[in-house]
């Protein structure tokens, strides 16, 4: 019998909680062993982890690269393997290999086999890859079907063609799908965090409501705690609420922590949206149980009308160089602004005397303006500020030329009132410029109307040894 029929089996023949182990809140980059192992000696009926997230921005989507080493990625995921092979549960790993295009997916999929062999594993193993047709796409762009999210445009069929991949972010449904093909292990592509924990509940019959919300706070761990850490959490869920509790005992879900966690990326602070609808939180209660534990109760789930997905999709814009280097003087950091200005117009007139000025130059300066475009300036400027400049080219040559034009014009640029010529810049290390490959953006932020999930996101079952 699979992991997942066993589970099942055991709920048919009697009623009880259910306990879910977020083993780590972005797998690949450590789960530390002392709070995990505690977890598992609380004896749960599955271990869930999340691989992915668009916070890691749009250059691993877009050149197919896994955010962690793999190093870190193998390590973690032997880490939950062997867990719960030696316990027979389900592991359930979503968004694999960080932004869950087939080039993350195959990767996560051979470390897992890799390991399989090395430690003598057995099991069924049921994959969903997210991957849409470009094709798809485009029959539903010219039938209306795509809509723009945040401030997107329209999008097109150029767009589509441009992006390097293109995912659709899968829900609670493509789990739900995987683990009813009867298997130990389930690892999806590009998905919802919450379907990684929310699907064994739908499946056993508890409410949405609660399920969802339980799930949305466990897939980071421990984050929702005091203080937020990534160590592993243990959720446990019955027909009225659920309890939290950190696996590490320097932390505690308080109410106040774990109510606040419930806000985590959502656009409003009493809905959680998903593909198959949204968790109401406006009546949930937050009681502590000890000064470690919090039961929360009352969320409520509303069903989708209609069956969507949000597309996400990368294209290259060309090869990105960057100079890094500190200033100290404060005429320097008072006229940034024009000095950067001034330094763009000389390094143009330089790159571009036989050619065309096919790049895009910019200049942040850390504080003051390097992490947002602020309406003012600061009432003090600071006495030093890290200076980031930035170039983008058609080729890695042409980024690396206008970058280190820019290095030493930027060094000895005169302006009023500067009192030595030695150079207007300290530099950490040398070189102070660095070429780090292609560059990327989110072309494809979109939702989709889906009239068939199963066909466009089929199962894919094997076993693996």
């Amino acid at each position: 019998m699979t992991a997942i029929g066993r589970l099942l089996d055991d709920f048919s023949r009697r009623r009880r909680p259910l306990r879910s182990l977020g083993a780590s809140g972005q797998l690949g980059y450590g789960i530390p062993t002392p709070a995990f192992e505690a977890g598992l000696a609380r004896a749960p009926d599955m271990i869930g982890v999340d691989m992915g997230s668009i916070d890691i921005g749009p250059a691993y989507l877009g050149g197919g690269k896994m955010a962690p080493t793999r190093v870190g990625a193998k390590r973690d995921l032997r880490k939950v393997l062997r867990a719960a092979r030696r316990l027979d549960i389900p592991l359930i790993v979503g968004s694999a290999g960080s932004a869950g295009a087939r080039p993350h997916l195959d990767q996560t999929l051979d470390i897992i086999r890799e390991t399989a062999r090395e430690e003598g594993l057995a099991f069924r193993m049921a994959v969903v890859a997210s991957d849409v047709p470009r094709a798809e796409i485009k029959q539903a762009i010219t039938a209306g079907r795509v809509r723009p999210m945040d401030t997107m445009p329209p999008l097109t069929e150029a767009d589509v063609d441009a992006a390097s991949h293109i995912v659709g972010q899968l829900g609670l449904e493509a789990f739900r799908r995987a683990l009813e093909a009867d298997v130990d292990v389930v690892v999806l592509g590009r998905a919802c965090d919450t379907g990684i924990f929310a699907s064994i509940p739908a499946m056993l019959g508890f409410p949405a409501g609660i399920s969802m919300h339980m799930a949305k706070i466990i897939e980071c761990a421990s984050l929702c705690c005091v203080p937020g850490g990534r160590d592993t959490i243990l959720g446990i869920l019955d027909d009225d609420g659920f309890e939290l509790e950190s696996m590490a005992p320097n932390r505690a879900a308080t109410p106040s922590s774990v109510a606040a966690h419930s806000l985590y990326e959502q656009a409003d602070p009493f809905d959680i949206r998903e593909p198959s609808g949204r968790a109401d939180l406006r009546h949930v209660t937050y009681r502590a149980l000890d000064a470690r534990r919090t039961r929360v109760e009352g969320a409520t789930f509303e069903p989708a009308e209609r069956d969507t997905i949000k597309l996400e999709g990368a294209s290259m814009i060309g090869h990105r160089a960057l100079l890094l280097a500190g200033a100290a003087d404060p005429r320097f950091i008072a006229r940034h602004a024009e000095i950067f200005a001034a330094v763009s117009r000389v390094v143009r007139d330089l790159v571009c005397e036989d050619t065309a000025e096919d790049y895009r130059l910019g200049f942040r300066l850390f504080g003051v303006d390097g992490v947002r475009a602020w309406a003012e300036p600061p009432a003090q400027m600071p006495r030093e500020a890290f200076v980031m400049g930035e170039c983008i080219a058609p080729t890695p040559e042409r980024a690396e030329e206008v970058i280190r034009t820019t290095k030493q014009y930027l060094l000895h640029h005169g302006y009023e009132g500067r009192l030595c010529t030695a150079g207007n810049l300290a530099f950490p290390f040398t070189p102070p410029e660095v070429t780090i490959g292609e560059a990327y953006r989110f072309n494809v932020f979109h939702l989709m109307d889906v009239d068939n999930m199963a066909r466009l996101f089929p199962v894919e079952v094997e076993t693996v040894r």
